[in-house]
């Protein structure tokens, strides 16, 4: 089962881009639970407004810049804009313990936390438009599959090491290690020998920027009717897009309240992280397995059906794992339990991505992927202010549980109408 992934990374270049997101991915982890002890310290009586507040650092930008990212993306050299991406990200978030970090100037650590993400829009679907180029048509689903099981790797490491090195060695070290991991990423990635035309950063940056202008006079608005025109006339890519708005939307909604419950029923105090990158560990192990298997099996199977029997099981598997842990607060429990979640959603992100690679044109994906992350995190951003509101009126608990069962009446929905559309 493992022979061919191993095969997969015998070629170079992939190989580059996957450790490229390991390193990165895994100081994005590190940082995300460094965000939430820094909160919490600062921000003990209102915390779930205030973490809602820094995690939209990171959404905003999505919801900004991704209507023009694919555009410029598909235009430009894809490898190059991957390593001045990591590159600049290194730098806004070495800032933070340089200047910010001591005198806990909250506004100025949001304000670096949403630069590098801004600088992080272009590399998403640059590296999801770039990657089919190193490998064979064939094995998309296979690449698919290790894409998602890298980045859950680097999930795993960062949460579980994450939680270790904010409580021994403090946030400023955590943001050191961040900025490192995003030099080491734009090194990879400089080090990929497949080539594109040379379209981008081989000028001075004030000409680029001339020319950027002078492109959306000429034609974004066309080449952005095309993408969206084209999204609309595939059945795959509208399904794919529902789902995208419907799974971001959903996580939204947890995202503050789960983890201010795991750190009410598990932590030591409110600014306990440990808890938290355990529960993250385990859910990525699940991930990182069910991604394994999907790869191996998934042409066998229907990928609509396999995605929306997903999140139909994990939705029921949600609202049994937050009363239970309720009536059993107990540290292995809820980490097997986060564990089988995993194995649950794993197919889900795999499947969307796949389904995209499979059916949409080569010289629209960086449209069609800077669309699908407008669309997702801006329905995440919403609910999660909505639901960092709804924690002042309801407990994390009752939030969870009614999450979980919308989700549970909503992929019903999904499963009949898709059903009857065939």
């Amino acid at each position: 089962m493992i022979i061919p992934y191993f095969k997969l990374l015998l070629k170079r270049n992939f190989f580059l881009l996957c450790f490229s997101q390991i390193i990165s991915q895994f100081g994005d982890k590190l940082t995300q639970l460094a965000l939430v002890g820094l909160v919490s310290s600062l921000f003990k009586t209102s915390s779930n407004i205030h973490l809602a507040i820094v995690f939209s650092m990171t959404i905003i930008p999505v919801v900004l810049f991704s209507p023009i990212t694919g555009v410029y993306v598909d235009r430009w050299s894809k490898r190059k804009t991957m390593y001045f991406c990591d590159f600049l990200r290194a730098i806004m978030i070495f800032t933070i313990p340089l200047f910010f970090l001591k005198t806990h100037l909250f506004p100025f650590i949001c304000l670096m936390i949403f630069l590098s993400a801004s600088a992080g829009r272009f590399f998403i679907p640059a590296k999801m438009a770039f990657f089919p180029q190193l490998i064979e048509k064939k094995e998309i689903f296979l690449a698919n599959s290790l894409i998602s099981v890298t980045a859950t790797s680097a999930a795993i490491f960062g949460f579980f090491f994450g939680g270790i090195i904010v409580d021994r060695l403090g946030l400023d070290a955590v943001f050191r290690l961040d900025a490192a991991t995003f030099l080491i990423s734009a090194l990879a990635i400089i080090f990929i020998t497949a080539r594109e035309e040379d379209k981008f950063f081989t000028k001075n940056i004030l000409k680029v920027g001339k020319e950027m202008v002078e492109a959306v006079k000429r034609s974004f608005i066309q080449e952005l009717k095309e993408g969206i025109k084209y999204i609309h006339s595939s059945d795959e890519t509208k399904y794919a897009f529902r789902t995208f708005l419907f799974l971001f939307s959903y996580v939204g909604a947890l995202s503050t309240a789960s983890i201010r419950y795991f750190q009410k029923i598990l932590g030591d105090s409110s600014s306990n992280v440990r808890e938290v990158g355990f529960i993250g560990v385990s859910l990525g192990v699940g991930i990182f397995i069910g991604s394994l298997i999907y790869g191996r099996i998934a042409h066998r199977f229907s990928i609509k059906k396999i995605i929306n029997y997903s999140i139909l099981i994990a939705s029921g598997f949600l609202i049994f794992f937050t009363v239970s842990i309720r009536v059993n607060p107990d540290s292995g429990y809820a980490i097997f339990l986060s564990f089988i979640l995993g194995l649950i959603i794993s197919p889900i992100f795999i499947g969307i991505n796949a389904l995209i690679h499979k059916e949409s044109q080569a010289d629209l994906l960086g449209r069609i992927f800077g669309s699908l992350e407008f669309i997702g995190h801006l329905g995440l951003l919403i609910f999660m202010f909505v639901s960092s509101l709804l924690a002042d009126i309801m407990t994390p608990f009752t939030i969870i549980v009614s999450v979980g069962i919308i989700g549970f009446l909503f992929s019903i929905f999904f499963i009949f109408s898709d059903d009857h559309s065939h």
